[in-house]
């Protein structure tokens, strides 16, 4: 009946036709601009008089339904003007529309994901049959959009106000259970029977589909019940409502604005609050960052290709970082060996990993029978037995460059001659660390961030010597933990670090300038940080921040040395070491729930105003700028010195590294969003501040040749 690169028509038994979705040169459906012109062709055949269709069945022929839009598509998407996206979203509406109007029942067989476009598809039909073990929802919130193609209108009108507006701005995807009892399904059944049962429910519909359709289509009528709901769900969602994520908001106040419309008037309104919400900053850059997120895994993928996977791991190291290793790696099923040279340590380290089980039992994600499988994978030792046995060991010991030396040495005896050794350093040159070992091609450096379990990124640092065959292993590795790997050349810092303490060193010289630490770390989170950077130096600890900023500035002293002493060294010098201690920038006192109380600490101000060398008045615009131009001038030069080959690789790093702004997009993306030309004459404009504060040659470039980094 039809045959194309996205879409296939088939005549099955008694009338009814399988639309069979299945795009060309892809391992999932996506509602790319060639499959939305594929399906309105079979629609429009479908609507013609001449056929002798009875009833349909839209089905997938990949292990998801579909999982949404074509995201990639949406950059060029976005650009067009308010009224071209506009026509683009209702020419959409009007497919799903006559999709929803065809002279003959309809059903979807959900068999996996139905995401985003994907779920909306399926809610266009007037039966879904969902398999078991399936999934829907729209997950468009995170990109800082809203369901576009009728989603907020059909969910709203089918099942209740406060539920539809739940799964509107969470999120979240819905087990087939709960899409059952809410009514969003029909039916479910064991993947292999949803086919069967899907076409049973088309021969049985008869006449009631007209029902489904007039329901789904009726306004909510509003009443006292209405007005509780809607109350009810703003009144506890509310207090998550983030103005940097404005999203949420706008689902909720079109949900609310349209609910009680005649249908098209609904879906004309849903139309404006996608294209209001895509032209704002916070959209392009979460879908950039989506979009830099697929380029990661892409790039992970190509590393993979060549892999020989991870049978066993080794850590050195029972402490913060190495318990941390060690834990998830077993928890994401790579058994590992886990020396320290204290008993104590080594029982730290596996009550830590005990600790942590339980709390996955307890939020119902781990069966209590699988914990004592995961901790039986782990193998605490104080000697080197089963080191022959591992693919890749890790050193995790403490960060001083002769212990380090000494220790991966000493290693490399115990190994196979394959195995790779990687060292967990946050600043250390990788090459320096490389010089007294015999196999230096296979090191590379392996560098997690704290906490472990929590933290997605891993650098995955190549030295002078490393090879091709540590690297891909090394990225597998990271990449069975679960984690993002991204591969950076050896510097001083790496990638994130290197970033990092210029940022630190703008804050250091604005405390000397007698600004308050309480309103820089104030304004920095109302710029979008998740703390500001007293609250961030005492939560990595005072001792390691002046250690790393000590090999910084001795890695790039013509623009990282300080004018005199910094005070987080001052402070250290006193014996505060920030939380570790409850001495820091701030003062730390345990609170009611186990939380932490911090207070500002009078020690700091002390030191402070010993070292002020002026005072003078300090915008909260400049604030921002004096910490920004440093981190932002940084990672251009990390990408003009190829330490790593992209702009979505720094961005990347900053965001699950560092927690950078998710709706800034990361460093290179909020340049542009500036605007390179006036991000330079930001830069100009704090020249006086030192070399931090001067345009590169690369970025001088880009301005006279009219490009950006994406």
């Amino acid at each position: 009946m039809y045959s194309g690169k996205a879409v296939r028509l088939n005549a099955l038994e008694n009338g009814i036709t399988e639309l069979v979705l299945d795009l060309n040169g892809s391992s999932v459906n996506k509602l790319n601009q060639q499959t939305l012109m594929e399906l309105e062709a079979v629609v429009e055949r479908l609507h013609q008089p001449s056929n002798a269709v009875t009833g349909l069945l839209i089905r997938s022929a990949k292990p998801a339904f579909v999982v949404g839009a074509d995201v990639t598509e949406f950059t060029g998407k976005f650009q067009q003007s308010d009224s071209e996206l506009l026509t683009w979203v209702q020419s959409v509406h009007s497919l799903f529309c006559s999709i929803e109007n065809l002279p003959f029942p309809t059903v979807s067989m959900i068999n996996g994901l139905a995401l985003g476009g994907g779920f909306e598809l399926a809610l266009c039909t007037d039966y879904r049959v969902m398999a078991d073990s399936a999934k829907v929802g729209f997950p468009e919130v995170n990109l800082g959009i809203c369901p576009g193609w009728g989603g907020t209108v059909r969910l709203s009108r089918l099942i209740s106000i406060d539920t539809a507006l739940t799964w509107l701005v969470t999120g979240k995807p819905q087990a087939a259970n709960t899409a059952l009892q809410l009514g969003v399904v029909d039916r479910i059944a064991p993947l292999e029977t949803c086919r069967d049962s899907a076409i049973s429910l088309l021969n049985d519909a008869g006449s009631n589909y007209q029902e489904k359709r007039l329901h789904k289509r009726a306004p909510v009528v509003k009443n006292t019940s209405w007005d509780n709901d809607f109350s009810a769900f703003v009144d506890s969602y509310s207090s998550k409502l983030d103005p940097n994520y404005p999203a949420a908001t706008e689902i909720i106040n079109t949900v609310k604005s349209h609910v009680s419309l005649p249908f098209e008037q609904a879906l004309d309104t849903e139309a404006q609050a996608f294209v209001r919400l895509a032209k704002g900053d916070a959209a392009q850059a979460l879908v950039g960052l989506f979009i830099n997120e697929q380029q990661m895994k892409k790039a992970a993928k190509h590393w993979l290709k060549q892999a020989k996977p991870v049978a066993k791991g080794a850590v050195l190291g029972a402490g913060i970082m190495g318990g941390g290793v060690a834990y998830q790696s077993a928890v994401s099923g790579v058994p590992i060996v886990m020396k320290d040279i204290r008993e104590d340590a080594l029982t730290l380290g596996c009550d830590t990993a005990a600790h942590l089980l339980d709390k996955l039992v307890k939020k119902g994600r781990l069966a209590v029978q699988d914990k004592q499988h995961i901790l039986d994978s782990i193998t605490p030792t104080l000697h080197y037995e089963g080191f022959r046995d591992v693919d890749v060991v890790v050193e995790a010991v403490v960060e001083n460059a002769q212990v380090k030396t000494s220790v991966l040495a000493d290693v490399e005896a115990y190994i196979a001659p394959d195995a790779v050794l990687a060292s967990n350093t946050s600043t250390i040159s990788i090459d320096w660390l490389a010089q007294g070992l015999k196999r230096p091609e296979q090191f590379c450096g392996m560098h997690f961030f704290n906490p472990v379990h929590l933290m997605p990124l891993v650098e995955v640092i190549r030295g002078r010597h490393t090879n091709d065959q540590t690297i891909t292993r090394t990225v597998a590795y990271a990449a069975a933990m679960g984690k993002l790997p991204i591969v950076v050349n050896d510097c001083p810092g790496f990638l994130v670090n290197r970033v990092l303490f210029p940022y630190f060193n703008g804050f250091n010289r604005l405390l000397a300038q007698g600004v308050d630490f309480e309103r820089i770390d104030r304004v920095m989170e109302a710029f979008g940080w998740p703390m500001g950077p007293a609250y961030l130096a005492d939560v990595i600890g005072l001792d390691t921040m002046v250690h790393a900023d000590q090999v910084l500035q001795k890695g790039f002293p013509d623009r990282m040395t300080h004018d005199g002493e910094p005070v987080i060294e001052a402070l250290l010098a006193s014996g505060a070491l920030g939380q570790k201690n409850g001495r820091g920038f701030y003062e730390y006192e345990s609170g009611a729930g186990g939380g932490r109380n911090k207070t500002a600490s009078s020690t700091v101000r002390h030191i402070i105003n010993e070292r002020l060398q002026a005072s003078d008045e300090v915008s909260d615009e400049e604030i921002v700028d004096r910490l920004m131009i440093p981190l932002c001038t940084e990672s251009i030069r990390c990408l003009e010195d190829g330490i790593v080959t992209s702009a979505a690789e720094v961005d990347m790093g900053l965001i699950a590294g560092l927690g950078f702004p998710r709706f800034r997009g990361g460093a290179l993306r909020y340049v542009d969003s500036i605007g390179l030309q006036a991000f330079a004459k930001k830069i100009e404009k704090y020249h006086q501040h030192g070399a931090l504060y001067h345009v590169t040659d690369g970025l001088r470039k880009r301005i006279e040749s009219g490009s950006t980094y994406y």
